[in-house]
Order: C-alpha cells, then structure tokens, then sequence
C-alpha cells in the first residue's frame, strides 16, 4: 500500500509539472502581451508627461514579471527595452548607468534563448549599439551593431522591427539603397494579430523613413550630377 501511494504521489507530482508548464508559458505571455501594448500606448503619442508617469508603472511591472520568471528571456527583453526608453527623462550620467544595465540585460536573455520573441533582443542591443556615442563615453559600436541587427533579420527576416532598425542603421551609414530596401520591406511585412497597434506604428515610421531614404537618395544623385556639371564648367572657362 505505501509503495502503491508513493507511486500514486510521483504520479500527481509529473502529472502538475506537465500541467502548470503549459498554464505558466500562457501566463507569461499573456504578460508580456499586455506589457508591449502598455508600453507601445506610451511610446507613440506626444504627450511626454504621460510617458514620464507611465515608464516607471511599467519597469516596476516588467520587473516584477523578471523575478517571477527568473529563468525566462521575455521578461529581460522587455525589462531592458522599457529601461532604454525611459532613460530619455534621465540625466546623461543616470542614462548611461541605465542602458549599460539594458545592454546587460539583453546579453543574459540571448544566452538563455537567442531567439525569444523572434530574437528581438538582437534588435534592440543593435540599436543600443548603433544610436550610443563608442568609448570611452559608452559601448557604442557599429560593426557589433551591424552583427546584432544581421543575426535578427536571420532570425525573423520578415520582422518589421528588425528590417525596420537595420533600415535605420544603414540610412546612418549613408548606405541608401540599401536603408531603402529595408525600410520597404518592414512596411510591407505582416502585422502581428496581438499587437495591430505597435506594428502599425512602426510601419508609419517606416513609411516615412522611406520616403526620406528615397528623397536624400534622390538628392544624392542631383549633388552629384551639379558637381559633374560645374566640373566641366570650369574647365571649359
């Protein structure tokens, strides 16, 4: 009878783990739903008191989520991605502190799983890497961040964060074509069903980077047929 009921309770015990895996992984990403939507709500509008009020609300909430699932990357990703953003309303010195913790942060979730949430923390750690000034005032480096964004698109090629970020890395560098390319490519890449909102806002900004790829392209190549032309002006004269 004991070894019948101590079978009985190493039943129940694999039996609850099989169960509360699945319910847990459902808790978290309902969580990490609500946190991108939260947070996408403060991002895209002008009102920037809001978003200092907000921003605070929200890192208290990711962290929360990042204690609970200590071993998760999500939690991480988001966590760090809300620190870089509100450390816009921080000092210079506070803000640095801040985003050398994000980009620890992000380094951890890609060690704990490189491709969680479509490996959107290569999009935001290359993004880290290219906007922040190099040493010996911060990390910034566009040859790691060049990586980074790459390893993303290899990741979720179709991704409109990460075609969209690499757009804006490459327009940075001068690099217009292919900023072009890019940046068509995220406004035509698929929306996400639970996040319509964020998606469609990042698409607007595509379509506008797009248009300023294509008008300094443009302008580009008027800059260089002028100087071609006022070339052979002087040597005509």
């Amino acid at each position: 009878m004991i070894y019948i009921f101590c079978m009985n309770k190493a039943t129940l015990v694999v039996f609850l783990i099989l169960f509360m895996k699945p319910l847990l992984a459902s808790e978290l990403n309902s969580a990490i739903d609500s946190l991108e939507s939260d947070w996408a709500s403060a991002y895209y509008q002008a009102d920037e008191t809001r978003q200092k009020q907000t921003y605070p609300l929200l890192l208290e909430k990711a962290a929360k989520l990042a204690t609970r699932f200590p071993t998760a990357a999500e939690p991480k990703i988001w966590l760090a991605t809300i620190m870089a953003t509100n450390a816009a309303f921080e000092s210079s010195l506070e803000a640095l502190t801040t985003l050398e913790k994000a980009k620890n942060l992000l380094e951890e979730a890609i060690r704990i799983a490189p491709r969680a949430l479509d490996g959107s923390a290569y999009v935001t750690l290359g993004s880290l890497y290219y906007m922040l000034p190099g040493w010996p005032v911060s990390f910034g480096d566009d040859d790691i961040a060049e990586h980074l964004l790459k390893t993303s698109l290899t990741i979720n090629p179709n991704g409109i964060d990460a075609n969209y970020f690499y757009a804006d890395f490459l327009l940075r560098q001068d690099r217009l074509a292919e900023a072009e390319a890019y940046f068509r490519k995220a406004v035509h890449s698929p929306v996400r069903k639970q996040q319509i909102f964020a998606d469609t806002q990042l698409q607007n900004e595509a379509k506008l980077a797009l248009a300023h790829a294509q008008q300094r392209k443009a302008n580009t190549g008027k800059n260089k047929f002028q100087a071609l032309f006022t070339t052979a002006s002087l040597r005509t004269d």
